[in-house]
């Protein structure tokens, strides 16, 4: 059997040998995008996902048409073996991606919100389309070391806190890391060393040895006693109400098992990206924040602060966002010549829909669909020139590939090549289907 690394060299040389560069452009050119439903973000376990296993996400995906389905994940990429042989095997193709956190001292000393609503300065970048994720490089290794590192001390240091939280409420809980790992690895059935602990793996933890210790009758009074306040779960068994407790009520900035985050800055951020062989992509909260954070206040200046920091892809998570605005935001970037993608995350508890959706389940425009497939267009382009030894959407040194033209002509150029990498992976995985 296979392991995790194989899979994905296996899969990334499927991906390198769709056909030689030249003759794939030549047969992309002048052909007209025809969009697909696709999501761009999603997470898969170990990291805190909405999916059981990797198999349910792309059985969803495949249930509902996506043509193209990104993983975003956390600090690893070893869940991305199991993740490419099955993508492949139904014809979806992989948008391999990452999540990182930093900070832009300037803007938290001016008490600026970025696109974190509770934490001025705090910044969320994705990479997208990475591609030498499975040969890491000296540098990328280094950062990322850092970036665990710091994470891993931030949660050791949380639990003990709401260890004394649970003790001096009367709550007989006591977790350590190991614990919480060793859960991980079973639910999940992953390597020990693919796991980065979350907070939200923290209270889901505690959640479960509460449930697991009181039975429904008394359940609610101990939560409430654990709380110090009434609770808003539904009923004693509602566990994902329970969590989002725990971490409002103790674990954020303010509450008692509070952790300071080290964060690495922005600049920092953008070269592990480029050394994963990514481009830099900003997820926008827009009007998923109230009031909208300072950064995102327009979108016309958004869009000119991104090319500033030399950021030329944003996100959306529609189901945050009113259509209205979504189609505000979305449009204006797009105008600003930034590849716009969309997705789900599915990192919290439920069962939403991976073909993304406004605010209340309301359906996108067709106009959304279409700047969203033709950025993931963009995203299956740059994967594939990169693994061809080419310049994707962007160059190693994060600047806009010069030789496929100038806007608009350089991101309607890829994202027909996109298209056609995506068309021809699709038919080399029809009828494969294996979950």
């Amino acid at each position: 059997m296979s392991t995790p690394m194989q899979q994905i060299e296996s899969s990334l040389k499927f991906i390198r040998g769709l056909g030689e560069v030249d003759e794939l452009i030549a047969a992309s050119m002048g052909e007209k995008l025809s969009p697909e439903p696709v999501n761009s973000h999603i997470h898969l376990p170990p990291n805190f996902s909405a999916f059981a296993t990797v198999e349910d996400a792309v059985r969803m995906a495949d249930s509902e048409g996506v043509a193209a389905l990104g993983a975003s994940n956390y600090y690893d990429y070893l869940v991305y073996g199991r993740f490419s042989s099955l993508a492949q095997n139904a014809g979806i193709f992989p948008i391999y991606g990452t999540e990182l956190i930093g900070m832009v001292d300037n803007l938290r000393d001016q008490g600026i919100r970025i696109n974190d609503p509770g934490n001025p300065g705090k910044i969320y970048l994705c990479g997208k389309a990475i591609t030498w994720f499975a040969s890491l490089s000296n540098e990328a290794r280094r950062y990322l070391d850092v970036i665990r590192g710091n994470d891993r001390h931030r949660m050791l240091v949380m639990i003990e806190k709401m260890n004394d939280i649970f003790a001096k409420r009367g709550v007989l809980i006591s977790l350590d890391e190991s614990s919480i790992i060793n859960h991980i690895v079973m639910r999940y059935a992953c390597p020990r060393e693919s796991i980065f602990l979350q907070e939200r793996h923290v209270a889901q933890a505690y959640q479960e040895c509460v449930f697991e210790r009181f039975d429904p009758a008394v359940r609610m009074a101990t939560v409430e006693k654990l709380l110090d306040k009434p609770s808003k779960m539904k009923s004693p068994e509602d566990a994902a109400t329970l969590q989002g407790e725990l971490r409002s009520t103790l674990m954020k900035s303010g509450c008692p098992a509070f952790v300071e985050e080290t964060f690495i800055d922005i600049h920092a951020i953008c070269t592990l990206i480029l050394e994963l062989g990514g481009y830099p992509c900003y997820p926008v909260l827009a009007d998923g924040a109230a009031p909208i954070c300072e950064f995102e206040e327009s979108a016309e200046a958004l869009g000119e602060k991104l090319k500033s920091l030399g950021i030329f892809a944003a996100e959306f998570i529609p189901s945050r966002n009113q259509p209205e605005v979504l189609e505000h935001f979305v449009t204006t970037l797009r105008h600003a010549g930034i590849i716009v993608t969309a997705g789900t995350e599915h990192n919290t508890p439920g069962h939403l829909p991976i073909d993304p959706k406004c605010a209340g389940g309301v359906e996108m425009s067709e106009k959304m669909r279409a700047i969203f497939w033709e950025g993931a267009c963009v995203a299956a382009a740059h994967q594939y020139l990169t693994l061809n030894g080419c310049t994707g959407y962007i160059d190693a040194n994060g600047l806009l590939n010069q030789k496929v033209g100038s806007q608009p002509g350089r991101i309607e150029s890829l994202a027909s090549l996109g298209q056609a990498v995506i068309r021809r992976f699709q038919c080399a995985g029809k009828n494969k289907k294996k979950y």
